[in-house]
């Protein structure tokens, strides 16, 4: 598609039409990279591209050594995609996608 001007609109549908899942890491104050959000595309709205949150990471504080502690948590969302996955015989266990309390 090189050479072609597309809008912008254009190129964000195409992501969005393209991806299921966004993997964020992050930083922490401790200086390590941790995933701290996987999110599933649900589509657009406008030119917005829209994310669910699946998974975040939750930080309980740091420990002796000043390395941040936590746990990446389910937010209770099952993903849209969970259903294709079914199709092709990957079945996701609901358990996987419920919040802990």
């Amino acid at each position: 598609m090189a050479g072609l001007d597309l809008p912008a609109k254009a190129i964000r549908e195409q992501v969005a039409s393209a991806m299921h899942l966004v993997v964020q890491l992050t930083r922490m104050r401790d200086g390590s990279r941790r995933i701290t959000h996987i999110s599933e595309i649900t589509g657009m709205e406008g030119t917005t591209v829209t994310l669910q949150d699946i998974f975040i990471f939750k930080a309980h504080g740091l420990d002796e050594e000043g390395r941040v502690l936590g746990s990446i948590r389910p937010t209770g969302l099952r993903p849209k995609f969970a259903e294709r996955f079914a199709e092709y015989g990957l079945v996701l266990p609901a358990q996987l996608f419920e919040e802990e309390a």
